[in-house]
């Protein structure tokens, strides 16, 4: 065995935190997971949940720990780290890196405040108000990344329940990407790709013709699921005030 090498100061003083970008859907809405600080800096303020990583866990688990000590909440559904923030500029107190994670889940639980938050509330994500530190950046990349996710992965399926319908699901993507989108050429789409979905028998005692309820196959994993086609995202319209027509956004 070699010789003990310390690390240098300088490398010791170098903060490392977690930040998490929790999205759901509830009420017809995308929603994002807010908590309020109780300590300075920016007391009062809203913020996304996380906190300092402690020297004897990973990232994954200081996010974890994080998000269960402030808001109540649990990681199930989808996680997955997004990107690093820092260390400069970002903090008041000092250089301080961010690793922050993004989590996908369906709508189960209500936030209930603990550790150094006051409140913890879901938050239209079309009403997010002014965040403390850089978390308004982190939140629009956490965003763009569950938007983009979408087109070509399975992890729609993560905001939905067990049991969805197909109308269910492609109403996630609606959701998510503020459009409308054909019913015909969605299913067509979503339950032709191999080892995604698979339906589910009727129940006993239904009468008519229920919608189908379909799940995950048991051998998917949504995150590494690849959609063939993809179902893509529309291009968005803007007007010109010129031509007085709607043209493709370039």
């Amino acid at each position: 065995m070699g010789d003990v090498v310390e690390l240098p100061d300088t490398a010791a003083r170098l903060a490392v935190a977690v930040d998490v970008v929790a999205l759901t859907i509830a009420r017809g809405e995308l929603m994002i997971l807010l908590a309020t600080r109780m300590i300075p800096p920016f007391r009062g303020s809203f913020c996304l949940p996380g906190g300092f990583v402690l020297s004897d866990e990973t990232l994954e688990q200081a996010a974890q720990r994080e998000l269960e000590e402030e808001t109540g909440m649990d990681a199930s559904g989808h996680l997955e780290q997004l990107s690093t923030y820092g260390p400069l500029g970002r903090d008041p107190r000092g250089p301080v890196v961010s690793v922050a994670y993004l989590v996908l889940t369906a709508f189960t639980e209500i936030p209930r405040a603990g550790g150094d938050v006051a409140t913890a509330m879901w938050v239209p994500i079309n009403s997010l108000p002014d965040l403390a530190f850089d978390h308004a950046r982190i939140a629009a990349d956490g965003l763009e990344r569950a938007r983009a996710k979408l087109e070509y992965s399975g992890l729609a399926t993560a905001f939905c329940p067990p049991e969805f319908t197909i109308a269910e699901l492609r109403s996630v993507y609606e959701i998510v990407w503020g459009v409308s989108l054909d019913p015909r050429n969605f299913n067509r789409k979503v339950t032709t790709t191999p080892g995604f979905l698979e339906p589910l028998p009727p129940r006993r005692g239904q009468v008519g013709r229920p919608a189908v309820l379909y799940r995950l196959a048991s051998s998917c994993d949504p995150s590494s699921t690849i959609l063939n086609p993809p179902v893509l995202r529309p291009t968005p319209l803007v007007e010109n005030s010129d031509r007085h027509q709607i043209q493709p956004e370039v």
